[in-house]
């Protein structure tokens, strides 16, 4: 979300994080502590959040599992929404093993022409 949001409005922050995600401010800023020890943003208080080159590579590895997600479900018929939704939850459990046949699933139709 936060590769997203700096992305489509050029800076992320914590009420705007916590806007799209339906959670308090409080959750954000605690969920920002953690991202910080772990070395995935930076970010001081009232000002935007920023994604280190770490952050970066994760948001970009977990855009591409969504994208992978979502065009296996659209090969199904799934309704675009239903699809996106669902996506959000899988991508982050799905494993390398299931994500690797999702992606053969895909190849094998010829690229998903039903997902985009």
């Amino acid at each position: 979300m936060i590769a997203e949001l700096i992305a489509t409005t050029g800076e992320a922050r914590v009420i705007d994080l916590a806007r799209r995600l339906g959670v308090t401010h409080v959750t954000v800023s605690r969920t920002i502590q953690r991202l910080q020890r772990d070395g995935l943003v930076a970010a001081q208080p009232y000002r935007s959040i920023f994604l280190t080159e770490a952050g970066r590579k994760l948001a970009e590895e977990s855009r591409r599992r969504h994208e992978i997600v979502y065009k296996f479900l659209r090969s199904f018929g799934i309704p675009e929404t239903v699809a996106q939704s669902d996506a959000e939850g899988i991508e982050h459990h799905v494993s390398k093993e299931t994500l690797s046949a999702f992606q053969r699933h895909l190849k094998d139709m010829g690229g998903n022409k039903q997902g985009h």
